[in-house]
């Protein structure tokens, strides 16, 4: 399994970033995918998750609101739309692949990580 994290960059607060994921070399649409970030001297956080289907969602609560994910099976891609962002939101974030259709917020929960995308946001 492949994944490649793409569409990060440099923003200022209050702008937005719309990352990317592309999957290969698995049956990626029958498994859940997760966004996780890690900051510099930070463990590495739960951000949000979608479902196989993409018909259900989960957000950690500083992501609640402002974050959005979603998924294309046909394409393997997953999305993740960040609206509204914040220096605190500055971090490496990474897309996953859970070990089942639902998986949650635990890292532990996810088999196959991509390398990351830096997202940094400016006050």
């Amino acid at each position: 399994v492949q994944l490649q994290a793409s569409g990060g960059g440099l923003v200022q607060a209050g702008g937005s970033l719309r990352l990317s994921c592309a999957a290969s070399g698995r049956t990626f649409g029958a498994y859940a995918m997760g966004w996780f970030r890690q900051a510099p001297g930070q463990e590495r956080e739960f951000v949000g998750s979608i479902s196989w289907r993409g018909d259900s969602t989960i957000y950690a609560d500083n992501a609640r609101g402002r974050f959005t994910i979603s998924r294309d099976n046909a394409k393997g891609m997953v999305y993740l739309q960040m609206n509204t962002l914040k220096p605190e939101d500055t971090a490496v974030y990474y897309c996953a692949v859970g070990r089942s259709s639902y998986s949650g917020r635990d890292p532990a929960n996810y088999t196959y990580w991509g390398q990351g995308t830096q997202v940094t946001v400016s006050s």
